[in-house]
């Protein structure tokens, strides 16, 4: 069982300005099972965003004196991860292109869904199309966030968002439906 040690998180950042291994063990200990699900959220690879806790992590610890404490230590550590997993897909997304449709209701919550069928439905979404719901839908990124972060305009962040919901809707209706 791993030494659990408690520490505040002024006292967290101070010792990992100060490079104390204490403090940097207790820092990763704290949040990378979550920032782990958030980079395989939007990878959809286990073994990518291993890549990206990895490489996002060694960003933290090396640019923790950029931390203004203008947020919560793990809001900044989060877009630190999210940041570091869309460079790894941007490579690899491609967005659909716009089709003139009308917005329809996104899923009636109402309903019970099997949670783990839900994160399949989503880790079947085209690329694009799951980067921006994870971003937007999980995350609580805004449209101009996101497409700040993927170098696309507003409305592509939009009609992606659209467009991943549909599909979605349409894979839980066949949930249903069996």
């Amino acid at each position: 069982m791993p030494l659990t040690i408690s520490m505040t998180e002024a006292e967290l950042i101070d010792g990992c300005l100060d490079q104390d291994r204490l403090a940097q063990k207790t820092l990763y200990d704290r949040y990378n099972q979550a920032m782990f699900t958030v980079a395989y959220r939007i990878t959809n690879d286990f073994e990518l965003a291993a890549d990206v806790l990895q490489e996002g992590f060694l960003k933290i610890f090396t640019n923790i004196h950029q931390f203004r404490r203008e947020s919560t230590l793990g809001a900044w550590i989060k877009t630190i991860i999210v940041r570091t997993a869309l460079s790894k897909i941007k490579k690899r997304v491609i967005f659909e292109p716009l089709e003139a449709t009308h917005i329809q209701n996104w899923v009636d919550w109402g309903t019970r869904l099997d949670t783990e069928y839900l994160e399949k439905a989503i880790h079947g979404l085209p690329e694009g199309y799951r980067a921006v719901f994870v971003l937007i839908e999980v995350e609580g990124y805004t449209h101009k966030e996101v497409a700040e972060m993927l170098n696309i305009s507003v409305g592509t962040s939009k009609s992606q968002l659209f467009y991943a919901k549909k599909k979605l809707r349409e894979a839980l209706a066949s949930y249903q439906n069996a």
